[in-house]
């Protein structure tokens, strides 16, 4: 075989069931590289609690320099405690690299029944200001203020890249999600921004929906949205929602993406409570991976991932147990491998 092409990638394995589903990832992309030709050589970095243990620092520095110089990163899930001034991992790192793209496709696996078969839409969140500035202030003993800051800049780039994406994948229709009709001038000014930038691209079919709305519109009827383009907050719920109508957010992949880095992760929670007992599904984890794979352009190796589990659903017969099997951790990602040397995946 011709020399491989290596990529060196950060990886943030996490906590809770991080290091077993991001284990079960480095060994199928492992096995991926081998057959097409692509090699990693994995940069790993301890966030959060574990690493403020041994380090002093929620985010060492060295996974800082880590990530500015290989440009490329995937994590697994990191837990952040609900209040008490401890700092999300997720948000520090998108304003740390300007990772101002969200982008989270739902998308069905094949083999998995729900309620809403054949889900193919896109979220395309943006992804560094909105409530998630994290600014706020205790006015007066009893009254705090929590500022929504939406810019020009920012709601612009995010909206190209959108119009872009839907370009380039042949999408046909975005909606933009809103609460112009109350928050006039911060999510107004988001809505001109979307209108500007959609006029240049007549090909694609331009629609707004308030937020609240969207959430009915979505439970009566996923299949009228392609792409879902909105501000921080409401792409974080709205991403959430949508996940359920493909089995939930352990089978959703995401990617946060900047003009210089990017940074890929399983978007659910670290399920402390199954951690170390071969129970997590690396879906997630997995399809995350292959969104990683399509950056560094390497289609056959992402192709060839995702085709293995799409086998594995379409079989069956070894999925984990949120999604109705008995299989394990370990399990599924053999099963993946295994499918990955059928002629299927292979070819």
């Amino acid at each position: 075989m011709a020399t491989k092409r290596t990529h060196k990638i950060t990886l943030i394995p996490g906590d809770g069931i991080g290091p077993e589903v991001s284990g079960a990832m480095v060994k199928v992309l492992e096995a991926a590289g081998e057959a097409t030709g692509v090699g990693f050589e994995w940069h790993e970095y301890a966030a959060g609690a574990d690493a403020f243990e041994a380090t002093g620092e929620y985010i060492p520095k060295a996974l800082y320099e880590s990530v500015e110089q290989n440009k490329v990163a995937i994590k697994g899930p990191v837990t952040t405690p609900v209040g008490g001034g401890f700092s999300s991992i997720n948000v520090t790192l998108r304003k740390k690299f300007d990772l101002y793209a969200n982008f989270r496709p739902v998308k069905s696996l094949p083999g998995l029944e729900t309620k809403y078969p054949n889900i193919d839409m896109i979220i395309v969140r943006e992804n560094t200001e909105d409530l998630y500035s994290g600014l706020e202030v205790e006015v007066v003993p009893g009254v705090v203020q929590a500022l929504k800051i939406i810019t020009e800049k920012g709601s612009s780039r995010i909206a190209q890249f959108a119009f872009d994406y839907a370009k380039k994948h042949n999408r046909k229709k975005i909606h933009a999600i809103h609460k112009a009709n109350i928050m006039k001038l911060s999510d107004g000014l988001f809505l001109r921004c979307c209108r500007k930038v959609s006029e240049g691209f007549p090909e694609v079919e331009y629609k707004e929906h308030i937020v609240d709305n969207t959430c009915m519109q979505l439970v009566l009827n996923p299949y009228q949205y392609d792409i879902i383009l909105t501000e921080n907050l409401y792409g974080d719920i709205l991403s959430d929602l949508c996940s359920a109508f493909v089995g939930g957010l352990g089978l959703v992949p995401g990617a946060n993406l900047g003009a210089e880095c990017a940074i890929f992760e399983a978007v659910h929670g670290s399920a402390p409570d199954i951690a170390g007992q071969d129970k997590a599904n690396p879906t997630a984890l997995l399809q995350s991976a292959v969104l990683m794979l399509h950056h560094l352009n390497e289609a056959e190796a992402a192709e060839r991932v995702q085709s293995g589990i799409e086998q594995v659903y379409r079989e069956g017969k070894t999925l984990t147990r949120d999604v109705g099997g008995s299989a394990g951790t370990k399990a599924f990602a053999d099963a993946v491998l295994a499918a990955m040397e059928s002629p299927v995946a292979a070819k």
